[in-house]
């Protein structure tokens, strides 16, 4: 059987009926009991969830936002069976770099569209003309227009080499990767598997890799300044109060997403707790850091392509997979930018990747490309310069 390589334009249009079905499924909502004055630390407080569920089903504006998005253009292609989606935009500048662009969970590819116009085209928002980027952004497989998945396997080394073919499909043989969350694991394994093409690996939000495996001695402890005991601290508290939803999707994904697929106050929940969390600061709303309309957005993405399960097998794939876990020495150079959420630890870092750059930010989260884009951005520019 011939496999075929052509790119197609892709254009989003979301039917009438699915619009008019989440907006019924909303006023239909069976909210349940919750505990009086419960706070967030039982999850999601019922007062919060039912004005934002009121929010999107009345005034929130998808087919606004659906224009947003087809402002870029966006394309569909085959690899390794499965249909990729992304966003390809390419810059005026002669001398541009290719970025691949790689999200996490429960992330999309909104949480890149306040960073294509200052990475593509510095020259109009104060950059450097020479700091200019193609832009490709690929919706990782499983997740919105690349999903549903139609079989097991896909982990994020898998999502790495079809990422490798993307780029060569698309003629680039030099490019530069960038990632946080998920993206994180996909950019280091691009620079492990497509060394000869890839010129850099950037991420933020970074874990596996760039953290201590297992417990850290008080040796070890005595040798790290107050930053790095922060964060520490902060992975600790992770693994004690925050890791449920990462054991349920890496251990019952099918289970989880029979709920979530048929409740999109449930799929709401079980995201913008998310946002909340890993938002700086953490304490406040995650509005407080983050458009409503484009969490929504984010939220979207899953809901209307049916893939909060898929998405979440992707942890099932990690854990049970036997791949994602490549620990063969890098040699592409490496940059990490740390915001204020997140846990990465330069010595150990250094132990899995060849790092040449390390950029500490006492603001931003998790969703650094979405709450901050304009420090992400420039240190996306810094890391680069020196290797194009």
């Amino acid at each position: 059987m011939t496999v075929s390589s052509e790119i197609r334009p892709f254009r989003i249009d979301v039917p009438e009926a699915d619009l008019r079905d989440l907006r019924d499924r909303l006023a239909r909502t069976r909210w349940g009991a919750a505990l009086p004055g419960a706070a967030w630390e039982r999850g999601v407080p019922g007062d919060y969830l039912r004005e934002l569920a009121e929010y999107w089903r009345t005034t929130y504006d998808w087919r606004a936002q659906e224009a947003e998005l087809n402002r870029y253009p966006q394309f569909t292609t085959e690899i390794d069976g499965q249909n990729i989606h992304f966003i390809h935009v390419r810059s005026a500048e002669p001398d541009a770099l290719p970025l691949l662009l790689n999200h996490g969970w429960p992330g999309s590819i909104v949480e890149f569209l306040d960073m294509i116009g200052p990475l593509t085209d510095p020259r109009a928002h104060g950059g450097d003309p020479a700091d200019a980027f193609h832009v490709v952004i690929p919706s990782m497989p499983g997740f919105g227009f690349s999903g549903p998945t139609g079989e097991p396997g896909w982990n994020t080394d898998r999502v790495a080499r079809a990422f490798a073919e993307l780029m060569s499909r698309l003629g680039y043989d030099r490019y530069g990767t960038q990632g946080g969350d998920m993206g994180a694991f996909v950019a280091p394994e691009l620079g492990r598997i497509d060394a000869e093409h890839v010129v850099g690996v950037h991420v933020n939000a970074a874990t596996f890799g760039f953290i201590p495996f297992g417990d850290v001695s008080d040796e070890d402890k005595a040798g790290l300044d107050d930053r790095e005991l922060a964060r520490l601290d902060r992975l600790a508290n992770w693994h004690q109060d925050g890791s449920a939803y990462f054991q349920i999707q890496a251990t019952r994904p099918q289970t989880l997403a029979y709920g979530l697929t048929d409740s999109p106050v449930g799929q709401l929940a079980w995201i913008v707790e998310k946002f909340k969390e890993w938002t700086f600061p953490s304490a406040d709303l995650p509005e407080t850091a983050i458009d409503r309309d484009r969490m929504l957005t984010d939220v979207m993405l899953y809901w209307l392509t049916d893939t909060i399960g898929s998405a979440a097998n992707m942890y099932y794939e990690n854990l049970h997979g036997g791949g994602s876990w490549n620990t063969e020495p890098p040699t592409t150079p490496t940059g990490v930018a740390c915001f204020a959420e997140d846990v990465a630890i330069r010595r150990y870092a250094e132990q899995a990747n060849k790092i040449v750059h390390w950029s500490d930010f006492d603001e931003g989260g998790h969703f650094a490309a979405m709450e901050r884009p304009e420090l992400l951005t420039g240190d996306v520019r810094a890391f680069f310069r020196s290797l194009r």
